[in-house]
């Protein structure tokens, strides 16, 4: 590996181990919180999925969603963090930050809710989803991570 790909993979990643504390911390953060739900979040939807944010936020179905959401945000994390499954991480995340995203798009014409900042187009979530796109074309994790040990011993039992 020459050195301009050792640079590559060494910022691959740190991308990959911040994303990951992001969607830890976020995932952590609401498990705690007794007060926390998505309810609000998703009754304000806005744009042309609102019908369906709005449907999730129904009271029979949201405490499952409140539990998915949770789950999938310490997972990927998790996976992200640790470099082990990271491309299916990867994969979670950028579903999620879709949803996100399209549950309210900043879009002109549109006021923009639950929000922070003002967007055009383009969001944090937007930048972060396509930043778990390097992740997954990228996997560093076999480098740098849970999933180098994985390798190792895969070879080892090949070995024997």
């Amino acid at each position: 590996m020459n050195q301009n790909q050792n640079k590559v993979t060494i910022v691959v990643t740190l991308l990959r181990v911040l994303i990951g504390w992001h969607f830890l911390y976020e995932g952590i953060l609401k498990m705690y919180n007794p007060d926390w739900t998505s309810y609000g979040y998703l009754a304000s939807a806005q744009g042309p999925l609102k019908s369906i944010f709005s449907a999730l936020a129904n009271d029979s179905i949201i405490s499952w969603v409140d539990t998915l959401n949770v789950a999938a945000l310490v997972i990927v994390g998790i996976t992200l963090i640790l470099g082990v499954f990271e491309r299916i991480g990867a994969i979670v995340g950028v579903g999620l930050l879709a949803m996100y995203y399209l549950s309210h798009p900043p879009f002109p014409g549109l006021t923009q809710l639950n929000v922070e900042g003002n967007y055009w187009f383009v969001n944090k979530n937007l930048i972060e989803l396509v930043a778990l796109l390097v992740v997954y074309y990228i996997p560093t994790g076999q480098k740098f991570g849970l999933g180098a040990f994985r390798k190792q011993k895969l070879a080892k039992t090949d070995v024997s």
